[in-house]
């Protein structure tokens, strides 16, 4: 076999991988895009259009150990060029709630996560986006950086804000630090 037909191989196999992969972040991508613009139809079509420009170009991924940036980025680039206008919410998925609580603790940790999500819904974009993709999504500061083309200080300085108005809204609903559910999942 000669040089150039052992490339061929090598990318047509690379490629393949590469579609497998893409394809499987779907579902990751969905919550993220729900958590920026809680619409489903809206979400879906942005997932979709991410996936469909990252398969299109996906000879332009130079690092295989960062599709998820990199599928991300192209995400946040459709939201912020075509999508901002739409109402945010968090994220915050229902199943956070233990499924053994008696109906009373339902209903008040439903009632938190709404507040929570009114809360992150009143944060400005810049805002929502850093406080989702670092405390949901689990991005660091410096992936973060790079999905939304912003200095990782910026970042920082955004999450940090965001973080502290997050407890201002929170407090002014009557949600002290012991009620607060977490962002993240636990592991």
């Amino acid at each position: 076999m000669s040089t150039s037909q052992g490339n061929l191989f090598q990318n047509f196999g690379r490629k393949r991988r590469l579609h497998k992969q893409i394809c499987a972040e779907r579902d990751r991508l969905y919550r993220i895009a729900w958590s920026w613009c809680h619409d489903s139809y809206t979400a879906d079509d942005l997932v979709q259009e991410t996936l469909a420009r990252a398969l299109d170009k996906v000879e332009g991924l130079r690092d295989e150990s960062r599709l998820q940036v990199w599928l991300t980025q192209i995400l946040a680039n459709l939201f912020r060029d075509q999508f901002r206008r739409i109402t945010p919410d968090t994220g915050l998925e229902s199943d956070l709630l233990a499924a053994s609580d008696d109906p009373e603790h339902s209903a008040n940790r439903n009632q938190l996560v709404a507040r929570t999500r009114e809360a992150i819904a009143r944060l400005g974009d810049d805002q929502r986006q850093v406080l989702t993709l670092v405390d949901i999504a689990e991005f660091s500061y410096a992936d973060t950086a790079s999905i939304l083309d912003v200095p990782v200080g910026t970042v920082m300085s955004r999450l940090s804000r965001a973080r502290r108005r997050m407890r201002e809204l929170l407090e002014q609903q009557g949600i002290g630090h012991a009620d607060v559910i977490p962002l993240r999942r636990p592991q």
